[in-house]
């Protein structure tokens, strides 16, 4: 069957270039990663959405220098206010940033924390913290590797060899480096200064502006997994030390008196007795609290605290250097405060992307502010009346794409976190290249699987979260809803965050699409059929064990911003054999119809591989009927390796191929060459793999890329 999809000139580069210098019976490849180091990747962009920002830092000299950390595209510098960017960590070992800071007695030395200070879903891990002598040039990894996520760095004014870093410690798992932990030989060596326990870390830590012996604390109960969110504990609260960390004590008058989620803190430099707390609670205790006593006994004075997806997803607060309880609170919408939380309203944000998570200040310019949110950096200079966008910082958090076959250039389209679904050249004719004005956006909100008729590139099909496909002609503008309905008297849908939809290979009006079972459309989506029973186990996540035991119904659940468990996360209808199709689930199923749907054939279990695996990708052969490969994925249950599984039998045996990927290398896609079946290339968390062998040995591309997640290829 001729292939309707063209992959991108790179792949037939490669494909010529191994099968001249590779022999499959030699024990000892002659190809290495150094082999293809000079096979650069370029980029396409686009910047016209930019992504989302962890942190910002202001050169306190050079205030045209800033540092950015991007919560999944490492740390960028810019020495012009943004009219150039560098990208100065991607030699690292980690791409999730959750912090960086400058040590303010000598600002060119960077402090960067990596794993991102916010709890979602698509949030990736870090390997600890980092410190550049050289303003960026140079970096050292300095220990904390397990910490995984790094909520904040701070360093002693006046000695830059004490060191403070509140580590939130593992998502998905108890244990590693949680707590707040300290260092007085500038990051040589680490004291665990303040431990709750393996299941809680520390979400923020402020040092009292006039005495950096005092410090507060945010401790932070929480845990993910597939099914769930369990955004706080009893183990939550404020804490302070008046000993430079050597003892503390929590803070209760005042506080609430249940459970507590996720505390956001701040303190004020015009008067350190003042001291501000947003803390996620219950209904009834949940608020904005202020102190002034330097934390000794709390007043609530509001009852708002973040939302949107969630308070996790924000919570951080900053306090004004230019006016006593003027309190700026990080939201969907920026919230602020002129009266130390007694009211609070829209600080403006016309023509500015929501969700915020960053701001820096200019001590000497009360109506500047520089804001890092989903959308990129924006920069104000009346105070939030008007807002400048930074329109060339290209660290757009891309799920899922496909090509079209344009002419002269084919197209590419991809789903992306909150920054839509965005449609754009792979080349131009112009000198200028591909710019933004050359993207187009095809549906809103977050963005994910896409795909685009292979026989009219006018037609595509996008998504937003939760199982919201659209119809969309680039010829008319129309955009058309064109998501499944069940019937009067089925079971509700349930869709994934993400959930899978395709284009059959043997007519381009036919779509698949998933909830917990699968549907068809040979009318591009005008009318819809199920074509599978309940294809997941079907549970219950508030009666699944979550950090040990089975929770309360009122727990500070937060299943806001996730996937309804229990849903199906990929398809793959064999090109060569129609009606044999392949469905992946995220709680460790793979289900097989070889007759269109009629009949179904399950698989729960891989070699090797714990129960409720969540399936990246499963894909059937281009060039053998019954062979058919899957990704799956277990990080969500604290296991980084690598797993990838070849059956050559539609799925009744399967053997690993996972080779010699390295660990934290998670797999989230594979490829198969058209014409050489033993020609495989994967996307994991840090790089892009081929192998020439079916999966004995894999090469990794190194030219160019940094050490982002692939999440589709």
């Amino acid at each position: 069957m001729q292939n309707r999809f063209r992959p991108p000139i790179i792949l037939f580069l490669i494909f010529s270039f191994v099968t001249l210098f590779s022999s499959a019976e030699e024990s000892e490849p002659r190809l290495t990663n150094a082999t293809f180091k000079g096979l650069e990747f370029r980029g396409i962009g686009p910047a016209l959405m930019s992504g989302r920002i962890a942190d910002l830092a202001i050169h306190p000299i050079r205030k045209s220098t800033w540092y950015v950390a991007v919560g999944s595209g490492g740390v960028w510098k810019t020495v012009n206010r943004g009219t150039t960017w560098t990208p100065i960590f991607d030699d690292q070992t980690a791409y999730s940033v959750g912090c960086v800071t400058l040590d303010p007695s000598n600002p060119e030395i960077v402090w960067v924390g990596t794993g991102e200070n916010v709890s979602g879903r698509h949030v990736g891990f870090g390997d600890g913290v980092y410190k550049s002598l050289n303003a960026g040039e140079t970096w050292s990894r300095m220990g904390l590797e397990k910490s995984e996520h790094i909520a904040k760095i701070l360093i002693e004014p006046k000695n830059g060899d004490t060191i403070y870093v509140a580590a939130e410690g593992p998502l998905w798992t108890a244990g590693g480096e949680r707590g707040v932990f300290k260092s007085t030989d500038g990051g040589r060596s680490w004291e665990l200064v303040l431990e709750i326990s393996a299941d809680t870390g520390i979400t923020d830590l402020e040092f009292s502006p006039d005495d950096p012996q005092t410090l507060y604390a945010a401790a932070y109960q929480r845990r993910r997994t597939v099914a769930q969110f369990l955004g706080g504990g009893p183990e939550s609260g404020i804490y302070k030390s008046t000993d430079s960390g050597k003892t503390w004590r929590r803070i209760e008058r005042g506080l609430p008196k249940g459970d507590m989620g996720k505390i956001g803190l701040a303190v004020s430099v015009l008067d350190p007795s003042h001291v501000y707390a947003t803390i996620e609670a219950s209904d009834r205790e949940k608020g904005f609290y202020l102190s002034t006593d330097r934390g000794e006994s709390w007043e609530k004075r509001n009852a708002y605290i973040s939302g949107g997806t969630g308070a996790h997803y924000y919570q951080e607060i900053y306090a004004s250097p230019h006016k006593l309880d003027r309190v700026y609170q990080m939201d969907v919408r920026m919230q602020i405060t002129e009266d130390g939380g007694k009211t609070f309203g829209p600080l403006g944000e016309q023509n500015k992307h929501s969700d915020n998570h960053a701001l820096a200040f200019d001590a000497n310019d009360p109506d500047y502010l520089l804001c890092g949110t989903d959308g990129g950096i924006y920069e104000t200079f009346d105070h939030g009346k008007t807002w400048r966008f930074i329109a060339n910082l290209p660290v757009t958090q891309f799920y899922k794409m496909a090509l079209d076959n344009a002419l002269p250039f084919y197209n590419v389209v991809g789903g992306t976190q909150d920054n839509s679904s965005q449609h754009g050249p792979s080349r131009t004719k112009t000198v200028h290249g591909i710019r933004n004005q050359d993207w187009i956006i095809t549906l809103g909100a977050d963005g994910h699987g896409s795909q685009i008729d292979p026989e009219d590139p006018n037609i595509v099909y996008s998504e937003m979260q939760s199982g919201r496909p659209a119809r969309f002609d680039r010829a008319t503008g129309e955009r058309l809803d064109i998501q499944p309905r069940p019937q009067p008297g089925d079971d509700p849908e349930r869709w994934n965050w993400d959930a899978p939809i395709l284009i059959s290979p043997h007519l381009h009006t036919r779509l698949y699409y998933g909830s917990q079972r699968l549907w068809r459309t040979d009318d591009r989506g005008d009318s819809w059929t199920p074509i599978s029973p309940d294809l997941t186990r079907n549970q219950n996540r508030y009666e699944l064990p979550i950090a040990g035991r089975v929770w309360s119904v009122n727990a500070l659940w937060d299943h806001s911003a996730m996937s309804i468990y229990n849903t199906t996360t990929s398809i793959s209808e064999s090109p060569l054999v129609e009606s044999l199709i392949y469905v992946g689930t995220d709680d460790g199923l793979i289900q097989v119809t070889e007759d269109g749907g009629r009949n179904w054939r399950r698989i729960d279990s891989l070699p090797g591989v714990a129960e409720y695996f969540y399936v990246n990708e499963v894909k059937a052969s281009v060039t053998d009927p019954d062979t058919v490969f899957v990704a799956v994925d277990q990080h969500k249950i604290g296991d980084y390796q690598p797993y990838l599984f070849r059956s050559a039998d539609r799925g009744k045996t399967w053997s690993s191929i996972t080779g010699n990927l390295p660990e934290r290398h998670l797999v989230w896609s594979v490829v198969q060459d058209h014409v050489n079946p033993e020609l495989l290339f994967v996307g994991t968390e840090f790089g892009i793999f081929f192998t020439l062998n079916g999966g004995e040995h894999w090469i990794k591309f190194e030219g160019g890329l940094p050490p982002i997640p692939f999440r589709d290829l």
